[in-house]
């Protein structure tokens, strides 16, 4: 018995759901919410990597489970991790002296077919970074002319003082605008026309992005040292995130492929031969022989034409094909032919009836009904279940 829901309620996942569930929930929303994004959403971003941070362990997710958010309070909730660490750690960020060192990753989501991740492909992406200014060579100016910020006298954040009830004040520290948060800045005259003074610039960059065949939703594709440049920093990676599009045919469960394939009964009972076009665009005949009964919801299974697998394309999973049986509608048979019709198919079974059974009639669901009952409960107007009113669960239609 789940105790609350509340973090599961942030990533967007029920209790019941698998650690790879809760793993691309977070990666989808981290990517949305990362400050870098969506500057406002710094909060969200915050609460969402907690709330990871919880339920991808298997430990402190039971803890959280049997006693909710109090329960990991209590039982020393690692408080050690900033949400950009757990950020960074998913997504391959490296340790904290590293990214000391080294200029932020940038990641981003890249949506992918499902038929390029089986073919392969190569995409173009366009990103914006920064790179040091050429001109300046990344100085900001003219070399010695670096004077301390009068604004915020070379500390590089500005102090003011505001009230927030009677009697009571508040500091508020906040990065100094002039210098940008350097403590130190060029006169205007000294200052690089370039970049001006900024010590790096904007530029366009054009990556290639080569899918493998085989990789899978979630897989990361790293370009090192692509990411924004900074003086006196290694330039950080660019990663990018594969994310696949539902597909209208086929789903994928790991290296094996799901499809369904609808067959009428006299082809379920007397034998098919059907075509299945793959994601390469082939054609495959797949059939049954007379007297081989497909039942509803059958599963066969095809070798060898599943999904690539990632680094061993030559290798494939296997295409798995569930059967949907299309039965005939009301009245297609004439009353005088059923006799004959039944005469080849096995035998019904004969039920014994007594004077104390009763006889009812089966009719059609009316959705409708259904709806209206649905929306009249919303409304207040359902019965009352204390007066021992009678409930029912489906309508039927009048005969």
């Amino acid at each position: 018995m789940v105790h609350e829901t509340g973090f599961y309620d942030l990533l967007g996942v029920s209790p019941s759901s698998s650690p790879d569930e809760i793993k691309k929930a977070y990666r989808k929303l981290a990517l949305k919410y990362h400050p870098d994004k969506n500057p406002n959403e710094g909060e969200r971003f915050k609460l969402i990597s907690q709330a990871y941070e919880v339920l991808s362990d298997p430990k402190r997710r039971d803890l959280y489970d049997q006693g909710g958010e109090q329960a990991i309070k209590e039982g020393g909730m690692n408080g050690g991790q900033s949400p950009m660490d757990i950020f960074n750690m998913f997504f391959g960020g490296g340790s904290r002296m590293q990214r000391e060192r080294r200029g932020k990753n940038v990641v981003h989501q890249l949506a992918v077919t499902l038929a390029e991740l089986y073919n392969g492909s190569t995409r173009k992406l366009a990103l914006q970074k920064n790179v040091i200014c050429e001109k300046c060579e990344g100085y900001g100016g003219k070399k010695g002319a670096l004077e301390k910020c009068a604004t915020c006298k070379g500390r590089g954040v500005q102090i003011r003082v505001q009230q927030i009830g009677p009697g009571m004040i508040q500091q508020v520290q906040s990065m100094c605008t002039d210098c940008q948060g350097q403590g130190e800045k060029f006169n205007s005259k000294d200052r690089c026309k370039k970049c001006n003074g900024r010590k790096v610039e904007r530029v366009k960059k054009i990556l290639e992005v080569h899918i493998d065949k085989g990789m899978k939703d979630g897989q990361k594709i790293t370009f090192h040292g692509e990411g924004d440049q900074e003086p006196g920093l290694e330039a950080g990676d660019v990663l990018i995130v594969l994310d696949q599009k539902d597909h209208e045919l086929y789903q994928r469960r790991g290296d094996d492929l799901i499809t369904n394939m609808d067959i009428k009964i006299v082809e379920a009972l007397c034998g098919f031969r059907k075509t299945i076009t793959t994601l390469d665009n082939r054609t495959l005949i797949v059939s049954s022989l007379p007297g081989q009964v497909i039942k509803p919801n059958d599963i066969k299974c095809i070798d060898n034409e599943g999904m690539p697998v990632y680094k061993d394309p030559c290798e494939k999973g296997q295409l798995f094909v569930n059967f949907q049986i299309e039965f005939p509608e009301k009245d297609w048979l004439p009353e005088h032919l059923m006799y004959q019709l039944e005469r080849l198919l096995p035998p019904r079974e004969d039920v014994m009836l007594t004077d104390d059974m009763e006889e009812v009639d089966l009719g059609d669901v009316d959705g409708q009904a259904q709806q209206r009952k649905q929306q009249g409960k919303q409304q207040g107007e359902a019965y009352d279940e204390d007066e021992g009113s009678p409930q029912t669960g489906v309508q039927c239609q009048t005969q």
